[in-house]
C-alpha cells in the first residue's frame, strides 16, 4: 500500500467547538449583570486558539454565536475607552478592577465579593495560595453582613486582582510576563497593576477575531455560525416539533410562536451578517442553537446557503427508528454524514460517548491517560469502519464550559490530544466541509428526521416544564403586541433595528435552559431577572404598557446538577 493509500483510511475525527454566551447585557445599554462573555473570553476562547496555533497539523471545527461575538466586540471598545479616557466601563465586575475608587456602599462591596468566590474552587481558587487565603477569609465575612465592613480597600482589590488572574489561560499565564509579575507580588496591588491587568484583558478580547480568522486562513480551523441570538428554531417554526420525540410532552397554552417562521429566517440572515462582519467570509456551516433540528429547520438552513449542520446523536437514532430501523446501515451508524429526504445538506450527528468523556470524565485523570483513552476508542471505530473512508467522527461539545474543571484549563489534555491525534496513523484530524470534498460516495438518506436537539434528542431542556412553558407563554404575548405595534406605529429605521434587536434578545434559548426546579437557585434567579428585564423593555420600546406579571418571579431554582448546569450529558 503506498503511503497516499494508507492516509486515505485513516479515520476522519472532526472536533466541533461551540463557543457560546447569551446577551448578559440589561436593557437600554445598562450595565452586563453577569460577566461570563470577557471571563470566558479570557481564559477559554483565547487558550482554545492558542492550542491550535500550537500544534499546526491539528484541525478543528469553532463556532460562534453571534451575540457572543458582539458582546466581545463591546468589551473590547470599552477596555480601550477606559485606558484612552477614563470612561466608565458598563460591567461592575471589571469596573471594580478597573478603579480607580472602589465602592463604599457595604451592600455593592457584598455584591462584589460574592461575584469574586464564583469560580470552581478546586480548580481556580485553591490553586494559587493567595487567592485560597483570600477566599477563607471572606468565605467568613459573607456569612455575616456585619463583617463587610471590616474588610478594607486593600482586601477587596487584591481579591478582585486574584479573581482575574484566576481566570487568566494558561497559555498567557505561562508566556505572558505580566501575569507571571503580578502572580509574584502576591498581594498588595496598586492602581498601576490593575491597569496593567485591564491592558492584558482588553489585548486578549479585541486579538481572538483576528487569531482566529487566521487559523481559519491557514486551513486549521473551519468557522461556523449559530442563528443570532440562539433561538431554538424547530419550536420557533413550529412548536409542536417538540411532540415528534416526545408526544406526550406538556405544552405551553402558546398553540405557536406568532410569525415564528419568519423569525428563524431573521435569526439565520443576521447571524451570517454578524459572522461576515467579523470574520471577512460566509460560512459553509451551521450548528443550529442547542443542535435543534426539524425537517422545516434543515430546509431554511439549505435555502440560506449552508452546506452542513450537526446535531446530536440521539436525533440520528430516533430518525432511524422511525424511518424502519437501521438494518441497511453499517454497524457505525453515527459516523456517517447524512441526507435527509430529498435534501442536499449534509447532516453530521455527535458521538455522544466520546464527547460527554471529554465534558465530564476526562477532567479528573491525567492527561496522558485520558488521551490514551480517547485514542483508543477511536482505534476501535477504525477498525470498526474498515472499508468505508467516509466514515467521522464528530465529537461536538461547548468549548469553554469544560475547561473550568480540568486541571491547569485543559491545557495538558488539549495539548496532548491534538499533538497525538495529529500525528497518529490511523487517524485524521478533519473539519466538517474537507470530510465533504473529499467524500467517495452520497451520503446515506433518512427517510425522516425526527426533530429534536443534543440533548437527549427532544427539546425537554426549553420546553415541557412548568416554568419553561410559562416562560414561551410570556414571550408568545410579547410577539403578538409586537406584531400588532408594528402594523400601526410608524418608527425609524434605527428604531426598528433596535426592537428588532431586542425581541432576538428575548427569543434566546439560555433563557429557557435554565428555568425549572432541577437547576441551581442562583443561576435560575440571574436568568428570571434578567428575561423579565429584556421583556419589559421591549414593550417599553414599542411604547406599551408592561404587563404586571412582568415584576412577579415566576421561576425558582432549587437543585445542583452536575458541573453547575452549564453542561448537559446524554446518558
Amino acid at each position: 500500500m503506498s503511503d497516499s493509500e494508507h492516509q486515505d483510511n485513516r479515520l476522519q475525527v472532526v472536533f466541533c467547538w461551540h463557543m457560546h454566551q447569551p446577551y448578559y447585557k440589561g436593557p437600554e445599554g445598562s450595565d452586563y449583570l453577569l460577566p461570563w462573555v470577557y471571563l470566558h473570553g479570557l481564559k477559554d476562547y483565547s487558550d482554545m486558539a492558542a492550542h491550535l496555533e500550537h500544534v499546526p497539523d491539528a484541525k478543528a471545527v469553532v463556532n460562534f454565536a453571534p451575540v457572543l461575538l458582539e458582546q466581545i466586540d463591546d468589551y473590547s471598545e470599552q477596555i480601550a475607552a477606559w485606558l484612552k479616557t477614563g470612561q466608565l466601563i458598563k460591567d461592575p465586575l471589571l469596573a471594580a478592577l478597573a478603579g480607580p475608587g472602589l465602592p463604599v456602599d457595604e451592600a455593592y462591596r457584598k455584591e462584589l465579593i460574592s461575584a469574586c468566590m464564583r469560580a470552581n474552587e478546586h480548580r481556580l481558587i485553591s490553586r494559587f495560595k493567595h487567592f485560597n487565603e483570600l477566599a477563607d477569609l471572606v468565605k467568613h465575612t459573607l456569612e455575616n453582613d456585619r463583617m463587610v465592613g471590616y474588610l478594607n480597600d486593600q482586601c477587596l482589590v487584591d481579591l478582585l486582582v486574584w479573581y482575574h488572574l484566576a481566570w487568566v489561560g494558561e497559555c498567557q499565564r505561562v508566556n505572558d510576563l505580566r501575569v507571571r509579575s503580578l502572580q509574584a507580588k502576591g498581594r498588595g496591588f496598586n492602581s498601576d497593576d490593575r491597569r496593567r491587568l485591564m491592558e492584558l484583558i482588553g489585548e486578549v478580547l479585541q486579538g481572538l477575531p483576528g487569531r482566529y480568522t487566521d487559523l481559519a486562513k491557514s486551513g486549521q480551523v473551519e468557522l461556523s455560525v449559530t442563528p443570532y441570538a440562539h433561538p431554538i428554531v424547530p419550536l420557533m417554526i413550529d412548536m409542536d416539533s417538540a411532540k415528534d420525540a416526545l408526544p406526550s410532552i406538556h405544552m405551553p397554552d402558546l398553540e405557536q410562536y406568532p410569525g415564528g417562521e419568519s423569525r428563524a429566517r431573521w435569526h439565520m440572515r443576521k447571524g451570517l451578517e454578524v459572522f461576515e462582519k467579523h470574520f471577512g467570509f460566509r460560512p459553509k456551516g451551521c450548528w443550529p442553537s442547542e443542535g435543534g433540528v426539524s425537517e422545516a429547520t434543515l430546509k431554511m438552513l439549505e435555502e440560506e446557503g449552508f452546506n452542513w449542520a450537526a446535531t446530536g446523536q440521539q436525533v440520528l437514532s430516533n430518525s432511524l427508528m422511525a424511518g424502519g430501523g437501521d438494518s441497511q446501515l453499517p454497524d457505525n451508524w453515527v459516523h456517517s454524514a447524512y441526507h435527509v429526504q430529498e435534501g442536499h445538506l449534509n447532516m453530521f450527528f455527535r458521538d455522544d460517548g466520546l464527547s460527554d468523556l471529554i465534558g465530564f470524565t476526562y477532567g479528573e485523570w491525567h492527561a496522558d491517560d485520558a488521551v490514551g483513552d480517547l485514542i483508543n476508542h477511536l482505534v476501535n471505530i477504525a477498525d470498526s469502519c474498515k472499508g468505508d473512508p467516509d466514515a467521522v467522527v464528530s465529537i461536538i461539545m461547548d468549548g469553554e464550559n469544560a475547561w473550568e474543571y480540568y486541571p491547569y484549563n485543559g491545557s495538558y489534555f488539549l495539548n496532548a490530544m491534538y499533538e497525538r491525534l495529529s500525528q497518529h496513523p490511523r487517524l485524521r484530524l478533519t473539519t466538517f466541509s474537507e470530510v465533504l470534498d473529499r467524500q467517495k460516495k452520497l451520503s446515506p438518506r433518512l427517510s425522516k428526521l425526527v426533530a429534536g436537539s443534543w440533548v437527549y434528542g427532544t427539546f425537554t431542556t426549553w420546553i415541557g416544564d412548568r416554568d419553561k412553558n410559562r416562560a414561551w407563554d410570556m414571550l408568545g404575548e410579547a410577539k403578538k403586541v409586537y406584531d400588532q405595534v408594528l402594523d400601526t406605529k410608524n418608527f425609524s429605521d434605527d428604531q426598528l433595528r433596535e426592537i428588532e434587536k431586542q425581541l432576538a434578545i428575548c427569543e434566546g434559548s439560555d433563557w429557557f435552559w435554565w428555568f425549572g426546579d432541577y437547576n441551581p437557585e442562583s443561576t435560575v434567579s440571574d436568568f428570571e431577572q434578567l428575561f423579565r428585564s429584556q421583556l419589559s423593555h421591549l414593550f417599553e420600546l414599542l411604547g406599551e404598557p408592561v404587563p404586571d406579571y412582568l415584576s412577579e418571579v415566576f421561576a425558582v431554582g432549587s437543585g445542583a446538577p452536575v458541573q453547575g448546569g452549564v453542561m448537559k450529558k446524554n446518558d
